[in-house]
């Protein structure tokens, strides 16, 4: 028989179908052997773990068949108790496999230490973001006479003169001592009719 003859023989499309229907029943076998595998369906919705102790965590976590890993320990946040979770991922509500873990962050002792950087004769407009990036905050503005307006002339924390370098705790509240800009100019109107 020819190989053309072959492909129009009842022989030939009755051997395709049946290749075909072995292709079907493996290619379902293998779907459900996944969907077994891999728990298809069986979510578990991620507890709220914010300002849990790691121990409270750990068990509320057990229950719920999921496991945990500590990252590290983050900058104080006031809101949140010491050594509490201050951040998860998954966040709180994601659908996830049993046995997923769960990875968290904790909330520090207290705040760490920041040097006060150096602000004197910057302008305000200088001061202000530089003591933001190091973690510390604008507190109270003063004036006092000085060429230089809105120049920072002097460092304060709680009444006490702070310098460059000096040690503080992060999310102090730092004062300034601003120049008024009003010293050195002559107050006195110039005479036009003045000759010499």
């Amino acid at each position: 028989m020819s190989l053309r003859n072959y492909l129009k023989s009842k022989v030939f499309f009755t051997q395709l179908a049946i290749a075909f229907g072995i292709v079907l029943v493996l290619g379902f076998l293998l779907l459900q052997w996944i969907s077994f595998s891999t728990n298809h369906g069986e979510e578990i919705t991620v507890p709220n773990l914010a300002k849990m102790t790691v121990e409270q965590a750990e068990e509320k976590l057990d229950d719920a068949d999921l496991d945990y890993v500590l990252l590290d320990t983050v900058d104080y946040v006031a809101d949140f108790p010491k050594f509490s979770i201050v951040k998860q991922d998954p966040l709180a509500g994601a659908k996830v496999k049993k046995n997923r873990k769960i990875y968290l962050k904790i909330n520090s002792s207290g705040f760490s230490s920041v040097h006060v950087p150096n602000l004197i004769e910057q302008t305000l407009r200088q001061a202000e973001p530089t003591l933001q990036s190091v973690g510390l905050v604008l507190g109270k503005i003063t004036y006092k006479p000085y060429l230089g307006k809105d120049m920072v002339l002097e460092m304060k924390q709680n009444g006490k003169n702070l310098k460059a370098g000096d040690k503080v705790l992060k999310s102090s509240t730092i004062d300034l001592v601003l120049g008024d800009g009003k010293v050195g100019y002559d107050d006195e109107p110039v005479d036009s009719t003045d000759t010499k």
